[in-house]
């Protein structure tokens, strides 16, 4: 008799509980889904890296015509940012991703046949636009939509760390195919190239209708933030935002922390360096296992954020990634190589538990929904800028101080950017805790 009430109570209640689980499922489902989208769009933009001289021999090219490709594929991806953010603030992000997806796998099929030099660079040249101008920033937006403001810090660096997992896993497969079909069976490069080609391109497809079949629930995060905004000039939009501080001290933040990434690439070459002492084989193990610290420090750092403070956890990954590179400049005092191995691997983890954190912060940095995607493009055009210089840097320091010395000085000017990162970090939680107080 007393549980009669109880029961006549509960439907309302269980099923708003379900409503919510549900939700939360397909958020994460989205997330899922965006990870996986975003491990697999680029690989195939980036097949070099494993298969160069394969590629030079399918396609009939030389290094510099290949240069040429990548030249041309950088320049789109830089003058795509800001456009990239306009377009996501006025077509749903969802749509723009699918559009992304299939259409770079497409261009895959036409690139699987081996065209010529001349539509190799329109097929680079719609890479450029397919994965920058219509995916960049709207992949951004859509993870900050689909969170809910306390998982932030776990959505991104699931996010980064995810992408790098599945980055490792899709190269594990094809280098694999490739192998089985050319070593094993005997088919030509072309054939073992053609196959890896395939895989990549027919799954971005897939990719993409998959998600162009999820749909956000009725009540969700997303549904609540992604209405409809005011079609504002975009001239308008970019004088809002430049009256944000937060946002330029978010800027300030991934220009710092982008570097500590780029340095990353200097690794393997500064250890295999004689003063240290490390062999090829010994710093290219290292060097190679950094890549599974992604998963690590991405979606630990986006934890950590969430439990605690994603602003704290970033302020003291920028000064010890800071610290860190100090250590790793004196390096040729360091005897223990296991020690040489740690100090490259938790400089990795940090870096990655940074680039994990600081697309979380605009969360807190009070920009309207209406102009999220132009801030994203924004903070990417500045942001991301090293791409530009810091290779000139690398380049001038290890040429005019040769061997270590030149590698140390590198590494410090980046310990140096890391610790003002540090401090942006610090600025930015002043101003954030002092609106909070108001």
């Amino acid at each position: 008799m007393s549980t009669q009430p109880v029961q006549s109570l509960t439907p309302g209640i269980s099923s708003e509980a379900a409503a919510l689980r549900d939700t939360r499922a397909q958020r994460y489902t989205q997330l899922l889904l965006l990870v996986i989208a975003a491990g697999a769009i680029y690989p195939i933009l980036y097949l070099r890296q494993v298969y160069q001289p394969t590629m030079l021999e399918v396609f009939r090219i030389n290094e510099s015509q290949l240069g040429y490709l990548y030249s041309s594929l950088g320049t789109i991806f830089l003058l795509s940012y800001l456009p990239s953010g306009w377009l996501a603030d006025r077509i749903a992000p969802r749509l723009l991703i699918c559009f992304s997806l299939i259409a770079t796998g497409a261009l895959g099929l036409w690139y699987s046949t081996a065209p010529s030099f001349h539509a190799l660079m329109v097929i680079f040249g719609c890479w450029g636009l397919t994965t920058g101008l219509t995916f960049w920033a709207a992949v951004i937006k859509r993870v900050m939509l689909i969170a809910g403001s306390d998982e932030q810090g776990r959505f991104f660096g699931f996010l980064d760390g995810g992408r790098g997992l599945v980055e490792a896993m899709l190269a594990t497969v094809a280098i694999t195919l490739f192998a089985w079909v050319t070593q094993t069976k005997g088919e030509p490069v072309a054939t073992g190239f053609r196959l890896v080609i395939y895989m990549y391109a027919f799954l971005c497809i897939a990719l993409g209708v998959a998600l162009g079949l999820v749909r956000d629930p009725a009540g969700s995060v997303a549904a609540k933030r992604g209405v409809a905004s005011r079609r504002n000039n975009v001239l308008v939009d970019l004088k809002t935002l430049a009256k944000i501080p937060e946002l330029w001290l978010v800027a300030a933040i991934v220009f710092c922390g982008y570097q500590v990434f780029w340095a990353t690439y200097s690794f393997s070459a500064y250890l295999h360096e004689g003063q240290i002492g490390l062999s090829v084989v010994m710093a290219g193990t290292i060097t190679t296992l950094k890549l599974w610290m992604r998963p690590i420090g991405g979606i630990g750092g986006g934890y950590l954020g969430d439990r605690f403070s994603k602003i704290s956890v970033l302020i003291i990954a920028l000064f010890l990634a800071a610290l860190s590179l100090v250590g790793l400049v004196a390096a040729p005092g360091i005897s223990s190589h296991l020690m040489l191995a740690f100090l490259v691997l938790f400089i990795r983890v940090l870096t990655y538990a940074i680039r994990g954190l600081y697309w979380a912060l605009l969360d807190r940095c009070n920009i309207p929904v209406s102009t999220m995607g132009l801030a994203i493009g924004l903070i990417s055009v500045l942001g991301y800028s090293p791409d530009v210089f810091l290779p000139l840097i690398n380049g001038y320091l290890t040429q005019t101080y040769p061997g270590v010395l030149g590698y140390q000085f590198y590494f410090g000017y980046v310990a140096a950017v890391a610790a003002l990162g540090g401090i942006a970090g610090l600025a930015l939680r002043n101003t954030l805790n002092n609106k909070k107080g108001v």
